[in-house]
């Protein structure tokens, strides 16, 4: 099965069964914070608010998927290649270069204006099989040769590319990871690798990029060594991607944003490569806030890539890893991110000016006891008056709601997902407000209900 991302697999936990389709997160007792009618409504564009792309991974055989573009022109701002620009693809035999699906790709980015990043240009995966036979002279020549006529290609189109890809060992030995380029270049490699882009493209930014390194740990050292190596002797390199794949086994870090930040500080761009975290509900909504709110913390983290648009293509589908579910519905977690960027949910409501149908759903627990709680949602009408109003209520299973009042529920196949709509208090004023209630019995689990966005009409 051809893998599509560039770091391998590893353990993972077990994940949640199923993935939601609507959802903003909200613990107990926080309130959610109301924002601006005008704000951004879309991943890309509350990123551009904060100075950053939010990108994700596209692969061109998806591009004729109706819903897939729709979504990846509706929120990104930015897109990788997930396979297409790979030495298998673009070099399969010696000096004989193939760039159709990959053109595919970024002509479709330049015709919705966004930003490209190149991936990659040496690694030592996904490597035709002429490639490892070279001598070491060969080899060098073949790679320089590789760099220059795919940055030549795409000259003046990419925004930066990931010049060297995933060189380093896992462990605690910080070594260089053997490959061809290592077994036979040495140590030096990889710095030709970037003295030969930078003479091929002076515009594009060039980066390392890896995985596991998104802690400070072993491997992340060397790595941190060899940029500040780098930057001292002048070697050219802008930028450092932190692929950041998590799951239970692997979790985000507590030193992600420090680590990010010291990379910074030896005067790098710092980027968001690869991110997709397994999990549901609440816990990836919550996994996937703490990673964007460390790049907003960290300046120079100039903007993250999401590896997928949709659950059902993703590396680790069954890991259920990104903001979109296999039906393109938005998860809790893309919520949780669009929130953390400054955004607001358009809420799937009418056209019309800003503030119209709008509303915002909160959540807060009322009362709770052993084996169960009751959940307050209140529901605030934007700067127009509603007429209707309706918004998602997602338990983990295998808690069930028993009882709800001042609303009409109902329920997916699974019991876990309500749909909440007005009755007799659906007619709110502008800025005035209404509550739901439900009950639920936590059957050992007392994870707090995730509230969706809030349709108006």
């Amino acid at each position: 099965m051809t893998r599509t991302s560039s770091a391998p697999p590893r353990t993972r936990g077990r994940t949640a069964l199923s993935a939601v389709t609507a959802g903003l997160l909200a613990t107990a007792g926080l309130a959610a914070l109301a924002t601006p009618a005008d704000a951004a409504t879309t991943l890309g564009s509350a990123a551009a608010g904060k100075g950053r792309y939010f990108g994700t991974a596209v692969a061109a055989s998806h591009l004729g998927e109706a819903a897939y573009v729709n979504t990846l022109d509706t929120e990104f701002n930015a897109v990788t290649p997930e396979n297409e620009m790979k030495w298998d693809a673009t070099e399969p035999t010696r000096g004989s270069f193939s760039f159709g699906a990959a053109d595919q790709i970024v002509s479709h980015a330049q015709g919705k204006s966004m930003k490209i990043r190149g991936h990659t240009l040496v690694w030592h995966s996904q490597l035709p099989g002429w490639v490892s036979g070279l001598s070491a002279t060969d080899l060098r020549t073949a790679m320089n040769n590789h760099i220059t006529q795919l940055m030549t290609h795409y000259k003046g189109k990419i925004y930066a590319w990931d010049v060297v890809n995933e060189a380093f060992q896992d462990g605690g030995s910080g070594a260089r990871r053997s490959s061809p380029f290592q077994d036979k270049l040495g140590n030096g490699f990889i710095e030709e690798a970037f003295r030969t882009a930078r003479a091929t493209d002076p515009d594009a930014k060039l980066c390392y990029n890896d995985y596991n390194t998104d802690g400070i740990n072993a491997k992340s050292n060397a790595v941190y060594a060899m940029v500040k190596d780098f930057k001292a002797r002048g070697v050219p390199i802008d930028c450092v991607g932190f692929q950041s794949h998590f799951n239970s086994a692997s979790p985000v870090p507590s030193d992600y944003q420090a680590n990010l930040q010291r990379f910074a500080d030896l005067g790098v761009d710092v980027q968001i490569t690869e991110l997709d975290i397994e999990g549901s509900g609440s816990t990836q909504a919550t996994n996937y806030a703490n990673v964007v709110k460390a790049c907003l913390a960290v300046t120079r983290c100039t903007g993250l890539t999401v590896w997928g648009i949709t659950d059902k293509y993703s590396w680790r589908s069954s890991g259920t890893p990104l903001l979109f579910d296999s039906d393109y519905g938005k998860k809790p977690a893309y919520y949780s991110v669009l929130n953390e960027l400054g955004g607001t949910s358009d809420g799937g409501g009418g056209g019309g000016g800003g503030g119209t149908a709008a509303c915002t759903a909160t959540y807060t627990t009322a009362e709770s006891w052993s084996g169960g709680f009751n959940g307050k949602v209140t529901i605030t009408a934007g700067s127009s008056a509603i007429s209707a109003w309706s918004t998602t209520v997602t338990v983990t299973s295998p808690q069930k709601v028993t009882a709800t009042w001042n609303g009409t529920p109902s329920f997916d196949s699974s019991g876990n997902v309500m749909t909440m709509k007005s009755s007799w208090n659906g007619s709110l004023a502008a800025g005035a407000s209404t509550t739901f209630g439900f009950t639920v019995t936590t059957n050992g689990t007392t994870t707090p209900p995730v509230v969706g966005a809030c349709t108006a009409s």
